[in-house]
């Protein structure tokens, strides 16, 4: 058994970095690689110094998605329970992300496809590659959108564009993904990753706690009608106003100075 390990962290000032390491694969996933990535997300939420988490891939892939080689060697046995992975992992892993209170960044280097795909852009900061490779190609293979993607990808670039992502299955870079607004921004290939660890550096000299507040002000709002979230934006600003962090915020723009959070 190798000891290469199928995620591998860095640790950085105030962050932690997560790669998927499974090159030779694309970083497909399987079921210990969720196994590995929810282990390294849930040391980085336990970690006190760690402000915000990079997730990225190895080697010319994000993650092409599900590893579907165990599976075509299962079906010859009889159909297959997809619904059983979705539950025990790839759900999981979704929540996580979106429930984490630290900012997520996720840097699509390479190919990102399928749930490998989906699961990236559950970020809370996603950019790419200018020369990434998008693509849902579910309906090739007789299946639908899953880690939330049926869900996420209307919202991210309404319904027109996600039907002709989904339906067709065809690949866009990750400039187009930008233009359509499927990720925040597209960034020179050889400098994806000093973009994206300065993002993380930016936010982790932020007000944690209220970063963990935007994070769930922002996610409510995705499910909320106007009424709702004007409820939640309340209870948020007031619990914020009586933070250290609002008054440190109020004295160093009194001052002229950069903030200093704890």
């Amino acid at each position: 058994m190798s000891d290469t390990p199928l995620v591998r962290v860095e640790i950085r000032e105030r962050f932690h970095v997560l790669r998927l390491n499974r090159p030779d694969r694309l970083n497909a996933f399987t079921e210990d690689l969720h196994r590995a990535l929810m282990a390294a997300l849930v040391e980085a939420e336990a970690d006190p110094a760690c402000r915000a988490i990079l997730l990225t891939g190895e080697g010319r892939a994000f993650s092409a998605g599900q590893d579907l080689s165990d599976r075509i060697r299962a079906i010859a046995e009889g159909p297959l329970d997809l619904g059983r992975s979705l539950a025990e992992f790839y759900e999981p892993l979704v929540e996580k992300i979106r429930s984490i209170p630290i900012p997520v960044v996720v840097a699509i280097n390479g190919i990102a496809s399928g749930a490998g795909l989906n699961v990236a852009l559950h970020g809370d900061v996603v950019i790419a590659a200018k020369g990434a490779k998008l693509t849902e190609p579910f309906s090739r293979i007789g299946l639908v959108p899953d880690a939330g993607g049926s869900w996420l990808l209307p919202r991210l670039v309404g319904r027109a564009k996600a039907n002709a992502l989904v339906f067709l299955a065809e690949t866009i870079s990750g400039e187009e993904a930008a233009e359509i607004g499927l990720v925040a921004e597209a960034v020179d290939d050889d400098r994806l990753m000093d973009r994206a660890e300065a993002i993380c550096a930016r936010l982790a000299t932020g007000p944690r706690a209220a970063l963990a507040r935007l994070k769930q002000v922002m996610r409510a709002a995705e499910t909320n009608d106007l009424s709702a979230q004007l409820v939640v934006e309340r209870e948020a600003q007031q619990i914020s106003g009586r933070h250290a962090d609002y008054a440190e915020g109020l004295a160093a723009f009194a001052e002229k100075r950069p903030p200093r959070f704890d």
